[in-house]
Protein backbone atom coordinates (compact mmCIF):
# COMPACT_ATOMS: atom_id res chain seq x y z
CA UNK A 1 0.00 0.00 0.00
CA UNK A 2 2.95 2.25 0.71
CA UNK A 3 4.32 1.28 -2.27
CA UNK A 4 1.33 2.35 -4.38
CA UNK A 5 1.02 6.26 -2.10
CA UNK A 6 4.80 6.56 -2.99
CA UNK A 7 3.94 5.73 -6.76
CA UNK A 8 0.81 8.08 -6.87
CA UNK A 9 2.65 10.66 -5.66
CA UNK A 10 6.05 10.69 -7.78
CA UNK A 11 3.27 10.90 -10.35
CA UNK A 12 1.31 13.70 -9.55
CA UNK A 13 4.61 15.46 -8.55
CA UNK A 14 6.05 14.63 -12.11
CA UNK A 15 2.86 15.98 -13.54
CA UNK A 16 3.11 19.32 -11.50
CA UNK A 17 6.52 19.82 -12.71
CA UNK A 18 6.13 18.81 -16.44
CA UNK A 19 2.74 20.09 -16.79
CA UNK A 20 1.42 22.57 -14.42
CA UNK A 21 4.96 24.30 -13.92
CA UNK A 22 5.39 25.64 -17.76
CA UNK A 23 1.88 26.48 -18.46
CA UNK A 24 2.07 28.97 -15.95
CA UNK A 25 5.75 30.13 -16.71
CA UNK A 26 4.19 30.25 -19.78
CA UNK A 27 1.31 32.75 -18.82
CA UNK A 28 3.11 34.97 -16.44
CA UNK A 29 4.54 37.58 -19.06
CA UNK A 30 3.27 40.64 -20.51
CA UNK A 31 3.30 41.03 -24.17
CA UNK A 32 1.83 43.66 -26.90
CA UNK A 33 0.62 43.53 -30.03
CA UNK A 34 0.25 46.97 -32.36
CA UNK A 35 -0.57 48.21 -35.32
CA UNK A 36 0.54 51.42 -37.09
CA UNK A 37 -1.92 52.58 -40.10
CA UNK A 38 -4.09 49.57 -39.55
CA UNK A 39 -0.57 47.66 -40.55
CA UNK A 40 0.18 44.99 -37.78
CA UNK A 41 3.49 45.28 -36.11
CA UNK A 42 6.30 43.08 -36.52
CA UNK A 43 4.98 40.97 -39.65
CA UNK A 44 5.62 43.04 -42.55
CA UNK A 45 7.93 45.76 -43.14
CA UNK A 46 6.67 49.13 -41.19
CA UNK A 47 6.19 52.37 -43.36
CA UNK A 48 6.99 55.73 -41.70
CA UNK A 49 6.04 58.32 -44.10
CA UNK A 50 7.79 61.58 -41.97
CA UNK A 51 5.29 63.87 -44.43
CA UNK A 52 2.11 63.21 -42.19
CA UNK A 53 1.29 61.49 -38.67
CA UNK A 54 0.63 57.72 -38.04
CA UNK A 55 -2.30 56.16 -35.90
CA UNK A 56 -0.70 53.60 -33.27
CA UNK A 57 -2.75 50.84 -31.78
CA UNK A 58 -1.30 49.24 -28.87
CA UNK A 59 -2.68 46.16 -27.06
CA UNK A 60 -0.71 45.18 -24.11
CA UNK A 61 -1.51 40.92 -22.39
CA UNK A 62 -1.33 41.02 -18.68
CA UNK A 63 -0.85 37.90 -17.99
CA UNK A 64 0.89 38.61 -14.43
CA UNK A 65 -1.06 38.05 -11.20
CA UNK A 66 -0.54 41.70 -10.67
CA UNK A 67 -1.78 44.82 -11.79
CA UNK A 68 0.70 46.41 -14.64
CA UNK A 69 0.89 50.38 -14.86
CA UNK A 70 1.72 51.96 -18.44
CA UNK A 71 2.29 54.96 -18.41
CA UNK A 72 4.83 55.37 -21.76
CA UNK A 73 4.85 54.09 -25.76
CA UNK A 74 8.12 54.33 -27.00
CA UNK A 75 8.62 54.61 -30.94
CA UNK A 76 12.91 53.65 -31.29
CA UNK A 77 15.09 53.08 -34.81
CA UNK A 78 18.55 51.77 -34.35
CA UNK A 79 21.37 50.73 -36.50
CA UNK A 80 25.09 49.50 -35.76
CA UNK A 81 23.86 50.10 -31.85
CA UNK A 82 23.34 53.57 -32.20
CA UNK A 83 19.91 55.43 -32.24
CA UNK A 84 19.03 57.48 -34.69
CA UNK A 85 15.08 58.31 -33.87
CA UNK A 86 12.93 57.58 -30.60
CA UNK A 87 9.28 58.84 -29.95
CA UNK A 88 8.28 59.19 -26.39
CA UNK A 89 4.23 59.47 -26.01
CA UNK A 90 2.47 59.65 -22.76
CA UNK A 91 -0.03 57.10 -22.87
CA UNK A 92 -0.53 56.53 -18.69
CA UNK A 93 -3.48 53.63 -17.97
CA UNK A 94 -3.54 50.13 -16.26
CA UNK A 95 -3.74 46.68 -17.58
CA UNK A 96 -5.19 44.49 -14.89
CA UNK A 97 -4.25 41.19 -13.81
CA UNK A 98 -5.05 38.71 -16.76
CA UNK A 99 -6.45 40.92 -18.78
CA UNK A 100 -6.07 43.01 -22.19
CA UNK A 101 -6.24 46.97 -22.46
CA UNK A 102 -6.19 48.64 -26.00
CA UNK A 103 -5.02 51.91 -26.17
CA UNK A 104 -4.76 53.93 -29.57
CA UNK A 105 -2.62 57.42 -30.37
CA UNK A 106 -1.62 59.52 -33.29
CA UNK A 107 2.21 59.98 -33.11
CA UNK A 108 3.33 62.93 -35.61
CA UNK A 109 6.38 61.81 -37.39
CA UNK A 110 7.11 65.43 -39.02
CA UNK A 111 10.66 65.41 -37.57
CA UNK A 112 11.68 61.51 -38.76
CA UNK A 113 12.71 62.36 -42.59
CA UNK A 114 15.95 64.67 -40.55
CA UNK A 115 17.24 61.31 -38.73
CA UNK A 116 16.40 58.81 -40.98
CA UNK A 117 15.83 56.62 -43.87
CA UNK A 118 15.97 53.81 -45.55
CA UNK A 119 15.32 50.31 -43.60
CA UNK A 120 16.25 50.14 -39.50
CA UNK A 121 15.35 47.68 -37.13
CA UNK A 122 12.24 49.64 -35.31
CA UNK A 123 10.73 48.40 -31.78
CA UNK A 124 7.69 49.53 -30.15
CA UNK A 125 8.41 49.64 -26.63
CA UNK A 126 5.63 49.95 -23.39
CA UNK A 127 7.04 51.50 -20.45
CA UNK A 128 5.99 51.82 -17.00
CA UNK A 129 5.60 55.07 -14.33
CA UNK A 130 9.26 54.04 -13.29
CA UNK A 131 10.13 53.83 -17.07
CA UNK A 132 11.29 50.05 -17.52
CA UNK A 133 10.24 48.40 -20.51
CA UNK A 134 7.40 45.87 -19.46
CA UNK A 135 7.12 44.59 -22.75
CA UNK A 136 8.22 44.94 -26.45
CA UNK A 137 7.91 44.03 -30.32
CA UNK A 138 10.37 44.28 -32.96
CA UNK A 139 10.27 45.21 -36.82
CA UNK A 140 11.74 46.42 -39.52
CA UNK A 141 11.07 49.85 -40.31
CA UNK A 142 10.72 51.79 -43.84
CA UNK A 143 11.80 55.49 -43.27
CA UNK A 144 10.94 57.69 -46.17
CA UNK A 145 13.30 59.85 -45.08
CA UNK A 146 16.02 62.40 -46.65
CA UNK A 147 19.50 61.24 -47.80
CA UNK A 148 20.80 64.27 -45.77
CA UNK A 149 19.32 62.92 -42.42
CA UNK A 150 21.17 61.76 -39.43
CA UNK A 151 21.62 58.37 -41.06
CA UNK A 152 22.51 59.68 -44.10
CA UNK A 153 25.12 61.91 -42.86
CA UNK A 154 27.06 59.42 -40.63
CA UNK A 155 26.88 56.88 -43.69
CA UNK A 156 28.57 60.03 -45.92
CA UNK A 157 31.09 60.45 -42.94
CA UNK A 158 31.96 56.92 -42.47
CA UNK A 159 33.01 56.60 -46.38
CA UNK A 160 34.71 59.59 -46.63
CA UNK A 161 37.06 58.28 -43.64
CA UNK A 162 37.02 54.99 -45.38
CA UNK A 163 38.60 56.79 -48.68
CA UNK A 164 41.00 58.05 -46.31
CA UNK A 165 41.95 54.93 -44.90
CA UNK A 166 42.50 53.15 -48.10
CA UNK A 167 44.26 56.46 -49.43
CA UNK A 168 46.22 56.75 -46.86
CA UNK A 169 47.38 53.09 -46.50
CA UNK A 170 48.08 52.61 -50.36
CA UNK A 171 50.09 56.08 -50.60
CA UNK A 172 52.26 54.43 -47.64
CA UNK A 173 52.85 51.30 -49.94
CA UNK A 174 53.59 53.21 -53.06
CA UNK A 175 56.07 55.46 -51.11
CA UNK A 176 57.77 51.93 -49.23
CA UNK A 177 56.58 53.59 -45.99
CA UNK A 178 55.17 50.85 -44.60
CA UNK A 179 56.59 49.29 -41.61
CA UNK A 180 58.59 46.45 -42.77
CA UNK A 181 56.62 44.10 -39.76
CA UNK A 182 54.35 41.91 -41.53
CA UNK A 183 51.73 41.96 -39.11
CA UNK A 184 52.31 45.89 -37.92
CA UNK A 185 51.51 46.08 -42.33
CA UNK A 186 48.19 44.28 -42.04
CA UNK A 187 47.25 46.56 -39.20
CA UNK A 188 47.74 49.32 -41.07
CA UNK A 189 45.02 47.78 -43.69
CA UNK A 190 42.64 46.94 -40.70
CA UNK A 191 41.26 50.31 -40.50
CA UNK A 192 40.07 50.80 -44.42
CA UNK A 193 39.01 47.26 -44.35
CA UNK A 194 36.49 47.68 -41.13
CA UNK A 195 35.52 50.82 -42.46
CA UNK A 196 34.24 49.30 -45.89
CA UNK A 197 32.35 46.64 -44.34
CA UNK A 198 30.82 49.26 -42.30
CA UNK A 199 29.95 51.52 -45.79
CA UNK A 200 28.71 48.08 -47.13
CA UNK A 201 26.14 47.85 -44.43
CA UNK A 202 24.75 51.27 -44.00
CA UNK A 203 24.50 51.69 -48.13
CA UNK A 204 22.43 48.31 -48.28
CA UNK A 205 20.04 49.83 -45.44
CA UNK A 206 20.00 53.42 -47.18
CA UNK A 207 19.08 52.01 -50.25
CA UNK A 208 16.17 49.68 -48.98
CA UNK A 209 17.83 46.28 -50.23
CA UNK A 210 18.87 44.97 -46.86
CA UNK A 211 18.23 46.36 -42.96
CA UNK A 212 21.37 45.98 -40.78
CA UNK A 213 21.07 43.21 -37.61
CA UNK A 214 24.17 41.76 -36.11
CA UNK A 215 23.43 38.71 -38.47
CA UNK A 216 24.11 41.55 -41.63
CA UNK A 217 26.60 43.64 -39.63
CA UNK A 218 29.13 40.85 -38.29
CA UNK A 219 30.06 39.24 -41.94
CA UNK A 220 30.15 42.28 -43.69
CA UNK A 221 32.18 43.82 -40.86
CA UNK A 222 34.51 41.09 -40.15
CA UNK A 223 34.43 39.52 -44.26
CA UNK A 224 35.99 43.03 -45.09
CA UNK A 225 38.63 43.53 -42.46
CA UNK A 226 39.67 40.00 -42.92
CA UNK A 227 40.36 40.87 -46.42
CA UNK A 228 42.28 44.16 -45.65
CA UNK A 229 44.34 42.65 -42.91
CA UNK A 230 45.42 39.99 -45.17
CA UNK A 231 45.90 42.24 -48.49
CA UNK A 232 48.29 44.53 -45.91
CA UNK A 233 49.93 40.73 -44.78
CA UNK A 234 51.05 40.25 -48.46
CA UNK A 235 52.49 43.89 -49.00
CA UNK A 236 55.86 43.36 -50.20
CA UNK A 237 58.81 44.35 -48.06
CA UNK A 238 59.33 48.18 -48.09
CA UNK A 239 62.75 47.79 -48.23
CA UNK A 240 63.13 44.76 -50.70
CA UNK A 241 63.99 46.57 -53.90
CA UNK A 242 66.51 48.75 -52.65
CA UNK A 243 68.27 45.41 -51.02
CA UNK A 244 68.03 43.52 -54.39
CA UNK A 245 69.79 46.62 -55.94
CA UNK A 246 72.56 46.49 -53.46
CA UNK A 247 75.99 44.81 -54.60
CA UNK A 248 76.31 41.22 -53.45
CA UNK A 249 79.94 41.40 -53.38
CA UNK A 250 81.52 43.45 -51.05
CA UNK A 251 85.09 43.78 -52.74
CA UNK A 252 83.70 45.33 -55.95
CA UNK A 253 83.08 48.30 -53.92
CA UNK A 254 85.86 51.03 -54.82
CA UNK A 255 87.44 53.42 -52.62
CA UNK A 256 87.64 57.06 -53.56
CA UNK A 257 90.06 59.44 -52.56
CA UNK A 258 90.47 63.03 -52.23
CA UNK A 259 93.66 64.94 -52.98
CA UNK A 260 95.04 67.00 -50.73
CA UNK A 261 95.96 70.63 -51.21
CA UNK A 262 98.92 71.18 -52.71
CA UNK A 263 98.73 67.55 -55.56
CA UNK A 264 99.98 64.99 -52.25
CA UNK A 265 98.24 61.92 -52.50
Amino acid sequence: MRRIMSSVGLLLLCGIFLGVAPAAAAGDTVTIDATVDGTPVGEDELVLDPSGSSRISVTVHNGTDTVRHVKTIRLTGTALALTFFSYDTTVPFDVPAKQSVTKGFVLDLGQLGTQATGLMPTELEVLDTNRDVIASIGTTGHVRGSLWSVYGIFGIAVFALTVLAWAGALFALARRRLPANRWQRAMRFLPAGVGTGLVAVISLSVLRIMAPSPAAEIPFILGAAAVAFVLGYLTPHPDADDLGSLPSDPDSTQRITRPLPGGAA
